[in-house]
C-alpha cells in the first residue's frame, strides 16, 4: 500500500507541474514534458545556461503564445536620438567608450544631460509608427521606458529626469507621455506590447553619487558602507517598475537590461567579464515580479542574462546561437549597426533581415529586430521599406513562420526547416546575395514518408519530387528558377496527403 500511494504520489505531481528535469554534465534544464520540440532538442542542452521553467500556469501559457510570435520590434529612443550617437554607452567612463569631439568627459557628461532641454521629436506619430509595426509582421514590441543614462521617455513621478519635465521642449505636446502613446496604439493594431527598463541608471544619485566620480558602469560608491544610499535606489528602481506594470495598461513582457545589477551570487562564467563588482546589488527581483504579475497576471519577465526564474527567456544579443536551444529564447539584433538612431546607420537589406528570421526560427528561437527613430521622431526611409517587404514576405509565408517548432536537421546548406504538427513541414531555401538562378533540384532531408504533397507555399504551386535516403529531391521549373532566386527566401511546402 505504502508503495502504491507514493507511486500515486509521483504520478500526481508530474501531471501537476507538466515537467521533466533534464541534467547533462554542465548545466540542469527543465522541460516542458509535453513539447516535443523540447524533448528532441535536449541534445543541445550543453549549448544552454541553466533555466528554470515558470511555475506560474497563466506564465507558462503566455510563454508558449510568446514562443510562436517569432518576430517581435525594439525601439529605442532616448537623448542619444537627438545626438546621433550609440545609446548613452558615452556616459560610461570605460576605456573602450570613445567621445569624439571632447577632451573632458565631465563637459561631455553636462552637454549629454542638458541635451533633454532641447529634445523635441516633434514628428512623433504613435498611430503611424504602430501601423508601421503591425505590416512589418512582427506579433510584438518591446519600447524604450529607460535606457542607462536614466531619462524616461514616460512622465514618472521619481525624477526630474524625463521627457515630460517643463524644461523638455516636447513637454508642451499633448502627446508627451511617449511610452504611453506607444503602447496605447501599438495595442489598438493587435500587438503584444512590452517595456523595456534599464536597471542601472547613470543619473540618479542613488547610483552614481555625485560625491564620488563614477570608475565604470557600476556604482560609484562602495554599497556595503552607504546602505542606506543603496537601499533609496533599490526603492527607486521598485517604485519606477511599479508605475510602469499599473499605469500604462496591459504589458505582456517586461524586459529588464543592465545585467550587472544583480545578485553577486547568480553571477556566472559568461557574467563575470560584465559583473565586477564586488559588492551584491541584489534589487529584490522576488518582490518587483510579485507585484507586476499582481497587476499584471500571467506578464512574461526578461531578467536578462540573470540565471533563474525571471528569466523567462534568455536573450542572446547581436548574434544567434549555433544550435537549436530546448528553452524559450530570442535573438535581439539591431537592423542597422546601432539600437538608436545614429546617422548614416547601415541597414541590412531585407532578403538579409528575412534569412535571418529563418535561421533563428529554425533553431526554435524569436527574432526581436531592434530599430529607433531619429531626434524629431521619425525612422528612416529605409527603415519603412525593410518593414513594409518583411510584411509582405510573410503575408505570403508566414505559415512557414508563426507558431511552428524546429525539426531536424533544422538549417541545411541553405535550407532551413520548421514544421506544423507530425504531418507538415517546411524547407526554406535561402538564395545567397548574388544567385541568379535556383537550383534545379533541391534535397530536403525529411522522414516523412508515404503519399507525399508538396508546393511552394507563395504561390501554392505543385511541384514535382522523388524519394531518396533520407528525405525527398524536389523538381524547381526552369521558368521559376531566375524568379525565385530574387525571393528574401522560397518557402516549399511537404505534407502527407
Amino acid at each position: 500500500m505504502k508503495l502504491q500511494l507514493i507511486l500515486v504520489l509521483l504520478v500526481s505531481l508530474i501531471i501537476t507541474i507538466g515537467h521533466v528535469l533534464a541534467q547533462d554534465d554542465n548545466t540542469k534544464t527543465t522541460i516542458a514534458k509535453d513539447d516535443p520540440a523540447a524533448v528532441a532538442l535536449t541534445k543541445s542542452l550543453s549549448e544552454t545556461e541553466a533555466y528554470v521553467w515558470p511555475k506560474d500556469p497563466k506564465v507558462m501559457e503566455n510563454l508558449k503564445k510568446w514562443q510562436g510570435y517569432k518576430f517581435g520590434l525594439l525601439i529605442h529612443m532616448g537623448l542619444y536620438s537627438e545626438l546621433g550617437i550609440v545609446e548613452s554607452w558615452a556616459l560610461c567612463p570605460e576605456d573602450w567608450i570613445t567621445r569624439p569631439g571632447y577632451d573632458d568627459y565631465y563637459q561631455f557628461c553636462t552637454d549629454y544631460r542638458n541635451t533633454k532641454n532641447r529634445f523635441n521629436p516633434v514628428n512623433f506619430d504613435p498611430e503611424k509608427w504602430a501601423k508601421m509595426f503591425k505590416n512589418s509582421g512582427a506579433k510584438y514590441m518591446i519600447y524604450s521606458s529607460k535606457h542607462h543614462d536614466g531619462f524616461c521617455l514616460y512622465d514618472t513621478k521619481y525624477t526630474d529626469f524625463k521627457v515630460t519635465d517643463k524644461s523638455v521642449p516636447f513637454s508642451t505636446n499633448p502627446k508627451s507621455n511617449v511610452l504611453k502613446e506607444v503602447l496605447d496604439a501599438t495595442r489598438k493594431e493587435g500587438l503584444v506590447t512590452g517595456v523595456y527598463f534599464s536597471k542601472p541608471d547613470w543619473t540618479t544619485p542613488y547610483f552614481w553619487w555625485p560625491y564620488y566620480p563614477p570608475k565604470d558602469r557600476n556604482p560609484s560608491y562602495d554599497i556595503t558602507k552607504h546602505p542606506e544610499r543603496w537601499q533609496k535606489f533599490v526603492e527607486f528602481t521598485q517604485n519606477q517598475l511599479n508605475e510602469l506594470t499599473t499605469e500604462y495598461g496591459k504589458v505582456d513582457i517586461l524586459w529588464l537590461d543592465g545585467c550587472w545589477v544583480m545578485p553577486k551570487d547568480l553571477i556566472n562564467e559568461k557574467l563575470a567579464e560584465f559583473c565586477k563588482y564586488p559588492h551584491d546589488m541584489d534589487i529584490n527581483m522576488k518582490l518587483i515580479a510579485e507585484k507586476a504579475r499582481a497587476n499584471q497576471p500571467g506578464m512574461l519577465v526578461v531578467d536578462r542574462w540573470v540565471p533563474g526564474e525571471y528569466e523567462n527567456y534568455l536573450t542572446p544579443e547581436q548574434k544567434t546561437p549555433e544550435k537549436a536551444l530546448p528553452v524559450p529564447w530570442e535573438s535581439c539584433i539591431t537592423m542597422g549597426g546601432a539600437w538608436g538612431w545614429v546617422k548614416n546607420d547601415n541597414y541590412k537589406s531585407s532578403k538579409e533581415l528575412v534569412q535571418l528570421l529563418v535561421n533563428i526560427v529554425a533553431k526554435g528561437g524569436n527574432l526581436l529586430l531592434g530599430v529607433g527613430p531619429d531626434g524629431k521622431g521619425e525612422f528612416e526611409p529605409k527603415v519603412y521599406e525593410n518593414l513594409a517587404l518583411l510584411g509582405k514576405w510573410l503575408q505570403a509565408n508566414g505559415e512557414a513562420i508563426y507558431e511552428t517548432t524546429p525539426v531536424e536537421p533544422y538549417l541545411d546548406g541553405k535550407v532551413g526547416y520548421t514544421a506544423k504538427g507530425e504531418n507538415t513541414i517546411f524547407a526554406i531555401y535561402m538564395p545567397a546575395k548574388d544567385e541568379v538562378e535556383m537550383p534545379a533540384e533541391i534535397t530536403i532531408k525529411t522522414k516523412l514518408s508515404g503519399k507525399l504533397k508538396v508546393n511552394l507555399l507563395e504561390s501554392k504551386q505543385k511541384l514535382n519530387s522523388k524519394t531518396v535516403d533520407g528525405g525527398i529531391v524536389v523538381t524547381i521549373p526552369q521558368k521559376l528558377r531566375t524568379e525565385l532566386a530574387k525571393k528574401e527566401a522560397v518557402v516549399i511546402r511537404i505534407s502527407k496527403e
